[in-house]
């Protein structure tokens, strides 16, 4: 088990006390010590964004399951966020968190962009222009979230 594995195994339950789920872990060499990046979501099942109190409480947690379990073992600095905006949408999961956001789909040979509205078993269901449309989870090559500067909910 490398490290990475190790300390998601200590950091997922200890995101899970905050409400939030684990995304991924990182380690990077940042000088004499490790850069450990653990970033965390809401769970799939919620829209929004987790806001900063969820995510402080997260990285205390985080931080005291490491230290307990002398994980890493030599010095490093943890630093606990969320994935962004700027996330590639690969997986179903992700694609969850996203619903009320408008998405940019690439499919083959064709762009779509519209309103994510709900993940109904493999299929996408979207606002395009006012109008329903269903894409296949499986036809998407590459998606991603637009962001809004300005959102009327």
């Amino acid at each position: 088990m490398d490290i990475s594995d190790r300390i998601a195994d200590l950091a997922a339950p200890a995101a899970q006390e905050a409400g939030l789920v684990l995304d991924s872990v990182t380690v990077s060499p940042a000088g004499k010590r490790s850069r450990v990046t653990v970033t965390v979501d809401l769970p799939e099942t919620e829209v929004g964004s987790a806001d900063l109190d969820r995510v402080a409480d997260a990285s205390r947690a985080i931080g005291a399951a490491l230290d307990a379990a002398n994980v890493p073992s030599t010095p490093y600095v943890l630093e606990v966020s969320t994935p962004g905006t700027d996330r590639p949408l690969t997986e179903r999961r992700h694609f969850l968190r996203a619903r009320t956001r408008l998405v940019e789909l690439a499919l083959d040979g064709e762009v779509v962009t519209g309103r994510l509205i709900d993940v109904e078993g493999d299929s996408l269901v979207l606002d395009v222009d006012g109008e329903r449309r269903e894409v296949a989870l499986g036809s998407v090559t590459a998606a991603s979230i637009v962001v809004e500067l300005k959102r009327l909910d």
